[in-house]
């Protein structure tokens, strides 16, 4: 089956017939949750004492990574290096329209330095122009890389620059192409995760593969419907405030909280 084949399938089969959106939140412990949350800080403006904070929390709270800028990659994964939480940091970021020998380039770098997971952005312009082998040819050429140094590579889509069915089409070549997740979004471009994206992506792609929600995530509520939507790793700055949160009893309403993209 070629490329088109497989996605026109997958069109069918997924866009026919329309998920359920009223999806109650998953029950789980906030060490449950906290095993699926990329602590996220990918602000330009982060120093040194703040990204070092930031991995002290992820160590005390037990998240499953610290997803930063590569430049601060050698001290997480120096900080890190003792503990079960992984670095994670970002390739072609924000925009996706580095050239793909570069992304590869990126992700060598960052192994080198003691990455364990690297987010992607994929060609979110070739996507949505329909070049799709050449979508497919940059994905699998990081997917290489990444697997060569034993990393994780997590896809982002850029979900709210997509119609459905570009969406569907990026799952389709990112699985294709070897990823071992597809993400929602960056956080930067407007438009993060939603309930319907991550049912969406979590039906295209099966149970084979990873779906990370990602993008203005900032409650427990919030959290829990992404996963019970299908996410099984979140992306958010606010993984603290959220297990805060779940230990005190006191869920707030998704729609309760104005901050960060990410």
């Amino acid at each position: 089956m070629t490329l088109e084949q497989r996605i026109q399938a997958a069109l069918e089969q997924v866009l026919a017939t329309p998920p359920t959106l009223d999806i109650e939140p998953a029950a789980l412990t906030p060490a449950e949750l906290a095993a699926m949350i990329d602590h996220t800080l990918l602000k330009p403006e982060a120093g040194e004492e703040q990204v070092r904070a930031h991995i002290a929390e992820a160590i005390e709270f037990g998240f499953a990574s610290v997803c930063i800028n590569p430049i601060w990659t050698p001290l997480c994964a120096d900080l890190l290096a003792d503990t079960p939480v992984k670095t994670c940091t970002v390739i072609g970021f924000p925009l996706g329209a580095t050239l793909p020998a570069i992304k590869v380039f990126e992700v060598e770098t960052v192994a080198s330095l003691g990455a364990d997971e690297v987010d992607m952005v994929l060609a979110v312009g070739r996507l949505r122009d329909g070049d799709y082998h050449l979508v497919y040819r940059d994905i699998a050429e990081v997917a290489d890389a990444a697997h060569q140094h034993d990393l994780i590579l997590k896809v982002i889509l850029e979900t709210g620059l997509l119609s459905d069915e570009q969406k569907v089409a990026a799952c389709v070549i990112a699985q294709e192409a070897g990823a071992d997740f597809v993400k929602t979004a960056t956080g930067f471009s407007g438009g993060g995760a939603t309930v319907s994206d991550v049912a969406l992506m979590r039906r295209v792609v099966g149970s084979g593969m990873g779906v990370k929600a990602a993008g203005g995530i900032r409650t427990a509520v919030d959290a829990l419907r992404m996963v019970a939507a299908g996410a099984n790793r979140l992306g958010t700055s606010g993984g603290v405030r959220i297990l805060q949160e779940m230990r005190s009893g006191a869920l707030m309403n998704a729609q309760s909280l104005q901050g960060e993209g990410y």
